[in-house]
């Protein structure tokens, strides 16, 4: 009987601590950063496998593609670099293009810039891009995917 009130209490105790993990939120403030690169808390959809490789993260945000003269709408874009001064987004499309990519810039509603290197209306065609990415390219392991909102 006292094993069975002691493994309930365990897993009780588990449970809570599992529970309050989930509870912790995190804010960023990007007016305190000296980088010009935006790092932001992930995201992590939980719907994602488990497994040895880094789950991709997944946000949903308005966007619009700026600077480009095809502006067709997608509605998943693989996102390789973020930026809160376009300049700093403009010179990283640049790099990367140099690199043999073809990036676009896209803006968020809170005025962030993200240097998408593809687009795709399918979620495994993106899902896909960002493993090739992350294959070859070690220094783009925290590629991620963004999910256009309407």
């Amino acid at each position: 009987m006292n094993k069975w009130i002691i493994g309930i209490l365990a897993v009780g105790t588990l449970s809570f601590t599992s529970c309050k993990s989930l509870q912790k939120t995190g804010s960023s403030s990007f007016d305190d950063s000296e980088s010009p690169y935006v790092e932001e808390e992930p995201v992590v959809k939980e719907t994602e496998p488990k497994s040895d490789a880094k789950p991709i993260i997944v946000k949903e945000e308005k966007v619009k593609v700026i600077e480009e003269k095809n502006t067709e709408s997608f509605k998943y874009y693989v996102i390789i670099g973020s930026f809160k001064v376009l300049e700093n987004a403009r010179n990283y499309k640049t790099d990367l293009t140099q690199q043999g990519f073809t990036p676009v810039i896209l803006e968020n509603t809170e005025g962030l810039y993200r240097v998408s290197v593809s687009a795709y209306n399918k979620e495994t065609s993106a899902r896909n891009k960002i493993a090739n990415i992350r294959h070859q390219y070690e220094k783009y392991s925290d590629t991620w995917l963004l999910k256009a909102k309407q």
